[in-house]
């Protein structure tokens, strides 16, 4: 397989997979999708990938609370040696005055001072400049052990902050590891049904998954939210009678595979060499197909909105590992697709 350019993927990641190949051969006849069925392994999978996505956030969240804190403490070591360094240059010119005054007299008393000295005026010029420099410089030293201070501060609140980190980093790393297990178990559990269904010609009814909380606001996304682009759209392999006719996406098995956009889905099958498949029609008599899939969320003639999902990514049909088979087509039939890349830069997705 060869990578054309990558997207951040889950933490959970997909095992090292061997060339993603889709057939376009050996179509079999489509089969119907029977009735509605309930979630079962299908919600348990998406589960898990949220818990999955919700740990990563957390972890992530702990590590910007810790950056947080080095940056202040190195802030404030700054601050304290910029301090330090005008404290001992007040402390160079208060020395430097007191000797001024120690050679003009300063052993006598200040009235006798300025009764022999040559010109008063200067003789209380420098002692105002004198008691000015002295208070600098406490000013300064004040300044000094405020900023010493703070800094001891933040050192503590920093290596708190570390300590926490370390504690949760045990914690979310077993829970990351548990999650793992977990998931790893459930994307066979449920690739496993989706291949009996297969084999039987009797492909699963729709299972109504609970979908994300935050409506896509776009009118164009990509089919998947995080991948890495694997087969692209005309490229040649030892297991196509001719060219590649879509696009793959490297996903694991169960991954929420989207609508790219709004629509109504055209049809529902399984049993061919595309395995598990969904296509859509949209709005100008455009059509995608989303192959290869471990289970779908939708049924003929419902409403898709942008983002919605219509299944779940897997490995059915003629397929070598885990990945979702994209096309963007003229017609709902194979042999009309075009470049599907193309197909979405011209309506606003970059992948």
């Amino acid at each position: 397989m060869v990578l054309i350019r990558s997207r951040p993927r889950p933490f959970v990641s997909v095992p090292a997979l061997p060339v993603l190949l889709c057939a376009l051969l050996w179509a079999m006849p489509p089969t119907a999708a029977h009735a509605s069925e309930g979630p079962g392994t299908s919600a348990d999978v998406a589960r898990l990938y949220r818990e999955a996505s919700t740990a990563t956030a957390r972890y992530e969240e702990v590590h910007r609370a810790a950056g947080i804190q080095k940056v202040k403490v190195r802030k404030l070591g700054r601050l304290l040696a910029e301090e330090r360094h005008e404290a001992k240059a007040l402390h160079g010119d208060l020395g430097r005055l007191a000797s001024a005054q120690y050679r003009s007299g300063g052993g006598l008393p200040y009235t006798a001072q300025l009764l022999l000295a040559d010109s008063p005026d200067d003789l209380v010029r420098g002692e105002q400049a004198f008691r000015q420099a002295d208070l600098a410089v406490n000013s300064v030293v004040a300044k000094t052990r405020r900023a010493a201070v703070a800094l001891a501060v933040a050192k503590r609140e920093a290596a708190r902050a570390k300590r926490v980190l370390e504690r949760r980093n045990v914690r979310l790393a077993q829970l990351k590891r548990d999650i793992r297990r977990k998931l790893e178990t459930a994307r066979w559990t449920l690739q496993g049904e989706a291949d009996r269904s297969v084999a039987a010609g009797k492909c699963r009814g729709a299972v109504r998954l609970d979908q994300p909380r935050r409506p896509v606001t776009r009118a164009w996304v990509a089919p998947v939210a995080s991948y890495e682009l694997s087969a692209g759209f005309d490229s040649a392999g030892e297991h196509w009678a001719h060219r590649h006719t879509g696009q793959d996406f490297a996903v694991g098995i169960g991954a929420p595979v989207r609508s790219v956009g709004a629509g109504r889905v055209e049809s529902v099958s399984c049993g061919g060499g595309f395995g598990i498949e969904v296509v859509v029609r949209h709005k100008g008599g455009h059509f995608t197909q989303y192959a290869h899939l471990a289970a779908v969320t939708v049924e003929r003639g419902d409403r898709v909105r942008p983002g919605q999902w219509v299944g779940q990514a897997g490995t059915t049909g003629n397929s070598t590992g885990p990945h979702l088979h994209f096309e963007a087509r003229r017609t709902p039939h194979q042999g009309s697709a075009v470049d599907p890349l193309k197909w979405l830069a011209k309506r606003g997705v970059r992948l």
